[in-house]
C-alpha cells in the first residue's frame, strides 16, 4: 500500500531540490516531534483538564495508534487522491487537529482531537520521502534521506525541551497551538512548490479507469487489533490486568489474538492487502522489525519515565527536565554521518547495530543506577548514551532490513516498518508506566517492613524530627503525627525512585536480550552508491 508514495522517478519542477527538501522536511519534523513535545507537559495537560496523570497518558498513545492505523493505507489513498494533494490534505488537518487540541476543554475532547492529529499525521513521513526522492537524482538521494533521517530522529528528541520551555513559559495549550502558524506556512509553501511526476498523475489516470478496490476488511480488523492492544496497554494496570473481575482485560487480550490471527490469515490471502505481511518471510527483515519494535518502546519508555522522575521526586519544572534531555539531540546530529560513512565504505550492518543496542544497554543501565543525591549533569550522560545507541542503530537497521527484500515488495517492507516502528513507541510508553506502579507498590511493602517503634534508627530519627516539630507547632500530639508523616514520606520518595530504576534496568536488560538478534542475521553490507537509509 505504500508503493506509491516512495516510488522513485524523478521529474524536473524547475524547483531547487533543496528548496523542496525544506519545504517538506518542516511537516515531517512537526509531526513526529508531536510524538514526544507532550511527554514533560503530560502532568499539565492533566492538572488543567482535571484528570489524573494515568489517563493523561492517552494523550500520547491514542496519537500513536492513530498513527499506526493510517500508516498502512497511505501508498492507498496517495495513489488515488494524488501524492501532492494527500500530503497537502494531511498538512491541512493536522494543523486543525493541533489548534482543536490546544482549545480542548476535557480530556476525552482533546483525545479525540489527538487521534484526528495522529490520522492526518500519519501520511506525512511516507509522502515526504516519496517527494524528496522524485526531486533530486539518485547520486544525490542519500543525503537528501540522511537530512530526513536527521529530522525523523531529531524531532522525538528535541520534543521535551521544547515542550517543557512553552510549558513554562506559556501554557501547555501552546505545545498544540505552535503546529499551527509553521502548519500554515508549510501548507502554502508546498502548496505553491510541489507538482506530482508525470508517472504519478499516469497512475492515478489508469487507477480512476479501474474498478474502486480496497481491502476494507483488512482495514477493519487492523483497527480492532490496534485499539484493543492500546487499550488493554494503557488501561491494564489500572484494571489489574487478567484478574480483572469485569473481564474488560480478558476481553480485549482475546479480541486482539482472534483479530491478528484472522488480520494475518486474510491479508496474506488478499491480493491487496492493507498491510502486507510477505515481506516477514526474509529473515533479515523480520529480525529487524523485532528490533526496531523494541527498540522504539527502549526509546519511548525511557522518554517518558525519565522526565516524569525528574519532575515528580527532583522537582525539575518541564522546561529543566527538557533542559536535561535535549544534548542528547546534539549528540545524535553528530554520530548519524559517521555511521553512514562507515556503511558507504563496506561496514557490516549488523555490527554497528549491535553496538548501538549495547550501547542503548549501557545508558538504560547507567540511569538504573542513579540516586536522589545527583546532579543534573550526571542525568545528562546516560540520556546521551541512550539516543547515541538508537542513532547507530537507524540506518544500519535500514540496510540490513532492505538488502534481501524482494524490490516488488519493497514499499510493503516500509509500511510495516514504520507501522511496528511506531507501535513499538506506544507499547514503551504504557509499559513503562505499568512497570513503574508495580514496583512502587512492591518497593513500599519491602521498605516498610522493618520501619517501626523497635528498630532504633527509626526510634533515633523519629525522637529527632519530633523534636524539630514540636518547636514549630508547640503541639506534642501533632508533633508525633508530623514526624510518622516525615517517615511515610521518605518510604514514599524511596519506593517511587526504586520503581523508576528498576524501569531503566528493565529497558537495559530488554536492550541487551536484541544482540544475540543480530548474529541471526545474513550479512549485510550496503552495495557501493547505495541510498543509505533511503527508506
Amino acid at each position: 500500500m505504500t508503493e506509491a508514495v516512495l516510488s522513485p522517478a524523478r521529474s524536473q519542477t524547475g524547483v531547487n531540490p533543496w528548496v523542496v527538501a525544506a519545504v517538506v522536511v518542516v511537516p515531517t519534523f512537526m509531526e513526529v516531534l508531536d510524538t514526544t513535545i507532550t511527554v514533560v507537559a503530560l502532568r499539565y495537560i492533566a492538572g488543567g483538564l482535571s484528570a489524573t496523570v494515568d489517563d493523561g497518558e492517552w494523550v500520547i498513545t491514542s496519537y500513536l495508534a492513530a498513527n499506526a492505523i493510517i500508516l498502512p493505507i497511505t501508498g492507498w489513498l496517495s495513489a488515488h487522491l494524488g501524492r501532492r494533494n494527500y500530503f497537502l490534505l494531511s498538512i491541512a488537518v493536522f494543523t486543525l487537529a493541533s489548534g482543536l487540541c490546544g482549545m480542548a476543554t476535557s480530556l476525552s475532547q482533546l483525545i479525540v482531537f489527538r487521534v484526528l492529529q495522529g490520522l492526518a499525521g500519519g501520511g506525512l513521513q511516507p509522502s515526504s520521502q516519496g517527494v524528496l526522492l522524485d526531486a533530486f537524482p539518485v547520486e544525490k538521494q542519500g543525503t537528501a534521506m540522511t537530512l530526513f533521517g536527521l529530522a525523523a530522529l531529531l524531532a522525538p528528541v528535541v520534543g521535551p525541551t521544547l515542550g517543557g520551555w512553552i510549558t513554562d513559559s506559556y501554557s501547555w495549550r501552546w505545545v498544540f497551538y505552535i503546529n499551527v502558524p509553521v502548519g500554515l506556512l508549510a501548507l502554502a509553501a508546498c502548496y505553491a512548490l510541489l507538482r506530482d511526476p508525470d508517472y504519478l498523475t499516469r497512475q492515478r489516470m489508469e487507477l480512476k479507469r479501474q474498478p474502486l478496490r480496497f481491502d476494507t476488511l483488512g482495514l477493519s480488523l487492523l483497527v480492532i487489533v490496534m485499539v484493543s492492544w492500546e487499550v488493554m496497554l494503557s488501561k491494564g494496570q489500572e484494571w489489574d490486568w487478567l484478574s480483572d473481575p469485569f473481564w474488560r482485560v480478558q476481553t480485549l487480550a482475546i479480541l486482539f489474538v482472534v483479530g491478528l490471527i484472522a488480520l494475518i490469515v486474510w491479508e496474506l490471502r488478499h491480493p491487496s492487502p492493507v498491510v502486507n505481511f510477505r515481506p516477514l518471510r526474509e529473515r533479515n527483515f523480520a529480525l529487524c522489525c523485532l528490533i526496531i519494535f523494541f527498540a522504539f518502546a527502549v526509546l519511548y519508555a525511557a522518554s517518558t519515565s525519565l522526565p516524569a522522575l525528574l519532575q515528580s521526586l527532583f522537582g525539575y519544572d518541564a522546561l529543566s527536565a527538557g533542559l536535561v534531555m535535549s544534548p542528547a539531540g546534539f549528540f545524535a546530529v553528530l554520530v548519524m554521518p559517521f555511521v553512514g560513512r562507515a556503511l558507504g565504505r563496506g561496514t557490516d550492518a549488523r555490527w554497528l547495530l549491535a553496538a548501538g543496542l549495547l550501547i542503548m544497554a549501557v545508558g538504560n543501565y547507567w540511569m538504573s543506577q542513579m540516586n536522589l543525591e545527583i546532579s543534573p549533569g550526571q542525568v545528562v550522560w546516560p540520556r546521551v548514551m541512550l539516543v547515541v545507541g538508537l542513532s547507530m542503530c537507524f540506518a544500519p537497521a535500514n540496510v540490513a532490513a532492505y538488502l534481501y527484500t524482494p524490490p516488488l515488495l519493497r514499499g510493503a517492507a516500509v509500511g510495516l516498518l514504520s507501522l511496528l516502528r511506531n507501535e513499538g513507541g506506544s507499547v514503551g510508553t504504557s509499559m513503562a508506566q505499568t512497570i513503574q506502579e508495580r514496583r512502587d507498590q512492591f518497593h513500599v511493602l519491602r521498605l516498610g517492613e522493618s520501619l517501626d517503634s523497635f528498630n532504633a534508627t527509626v526510634a533515633s530519627f523519629l525522637d529527632q524530627a519530633r523534636g524539630v516539630f514540636l518547636q514549630q507547632t508547640g503541639d506534642p500530639s501533632a508533633a508525633q503525627q508530623l514526624a510518622w508523616q516525615t517517615l511515610e514520606n521518605l518510604r514514599q520518595q524511596q519506593a517511587s525512585s526504586l520503581a523508576y530504576f528498576d524501569v531503566f534496568m528493565v529497558l537495559a536488560v530488554v536492550t541487551l536480550v536484541l544482540v544475540p538478534l543480530v548474529l541471526l542475521m545474513k550479512r549485510s553490507v550496503a552495495e557501493k552508491g547505495a541510498q543509505i537509509g533511503h527508506e
